[in-house]
């Protein structure tokens, strides 16, 4: 399978660059998984195609503020980590710019010497590991001196931190956010609740990894990057709930669907878990746990569409990003979102 497959055409004015006033208030478009089918919505419609006893699974994963911008203390020049994972302790696995300055040995300023660091390794594909050193908790120093790491298509400023971090948002340990589950109020997922959906949390750091372009030619000789994940034994039951009574599992997120199909048993059961993960889900994929799944709309020949190609069927995604282009659907991170599933099966009625 060819990685141009999985390539469109976007123009960048359709790269949303800041959040919406009202996070429920993005479009939604509804892909019917089995027929291609496409419905133009809004998030706040979202209930109308969620039935009682569906589980719908969010990953509660906290984006850290882990691009840290210093010097060299040798020679003052200008350096830039973006944290990427914490090894152990005080060392971390980081993205270093300049690369080639921050050699094994190097030591690092931030805050005027508030943190201090130095460079101990080389990890895969050129990444540093880092020693950090301070006084006081590394997590409140890092609040202070430490910015967003928006991806790059993101020029704008973010004025407002938590409007990169879901509503339910808990755990620290994300290099970028789980943008799916941006589009959630406090309110939606209370009329969710109420409605008789289930709502099960799960956690998965997300890591670089996931949105790093694909280099190789064949979708199937790409390797995804470990990402960290927690199942509960609460939100296993839950899983597990749902199926056995004949419910649909929804995730919300491609972080969530990887977690899933990673922990769940050849027979779609889950325990609880924790672990690293690197599956990659591609076209020929069959799920074992996964029905339905809310998600953004993701860059050209990632593994994110691919991954949502698995689900739909390539022709049928390509076709919907096509319509979302045409209809000028906001894209990316900060863009609207698509709901996947079977359509035959939803409420009727609005108002729940």
């Amino acid at each position: 399978m060819d990685v141009k497959d999985f390539s469109y055409d976007l123009p960048e004015e359709l790269i949303a660059q800041d959040p919406l006033e009202k996070r429920s208030n993005s479009r939604l478009m509804v892909l019917d998984k089995e027929n291609g089918g496409v419905t133009h919505r809004h998030f706040y419609d979202i209930g109308e195609y969620l039935l009682p006893g569906d589980c719908l699974v969010i990953n509660n994963t906290r984006v850290i503020p882990a691009r840290l911008f210093g010097v060299r203390e040798k020679t003052g020049g200008q350096v830039e980590l973006l944290l990427l994972k914490r090894r152990e302790g005080d060392v971390w696995e980081t993205l270093a710019r300049p690369g080639k300055k921050a050699r094994v040995g190097e030591k690092l300023s931030f805050g005027d010497g508030m943190l201090r660091a130095e460079v101990i390794g080389i990890a895969d594909e050129g990444n540093r590991l880092v020693r950090f050193f301070y006084q006081g908790i590394f997590e409140e120093i890092l609040d202070q001196l430490g910015q967003m790491p928006l991806p790059p298509y993101i020029t704008h400023e973010l004025k407002d931190r938590e409007r990169y971090q879901t509503v339910y948002a808990k755990y620290d340990g994300s290099a970028a956010a789980p943008t799916a589950g941006l589009h959630f109020t406090e309110e939606l997922l209370e009329r969710l609740r109420d409605a008789g959906v289930v709502i099960a949390q799960i956690t998965l750091h997300v890591g670089l990894g996931t949105f790093r372009p694909v280099k190789a030619k064949k979708v199937q000789d790409h390797h995804m990057h470990a990402e960290y994940f927690e199942i509960t034994g609460e939100a296993a039951a839950a899983v597990n709930r749902a199926k056995a009574e004949g419910h649909r599992v929804i995730c919300v997120g491609t972080t969530s669907t990887r977690t899933l199909e990673s922990a769940a048993a050849q027979d779609g059961t889950l325990s609880a878990a924790s672990g690293w993960t690197d599956i990659f889900i591609y076209p020929g994929y069959e799920f074992k746990v996964v029905d339905g799944l809310i998600t953004n709309f993701h860059l050209p020949e990632s593994t994110l569409i691919m991954l949502v190609s698995a689900l739909a069927g390539r022709e049928n995604v390509m076709a919907a990003y096509r319509e979302a282009v045409k209809e000028r659907y906001r894209f990316f991170s900060f863009g609207d979102a698509m709901l996947i599933l079977d359509t035959s099966k939803k409420n009727c009625d609005p108002k729940e």
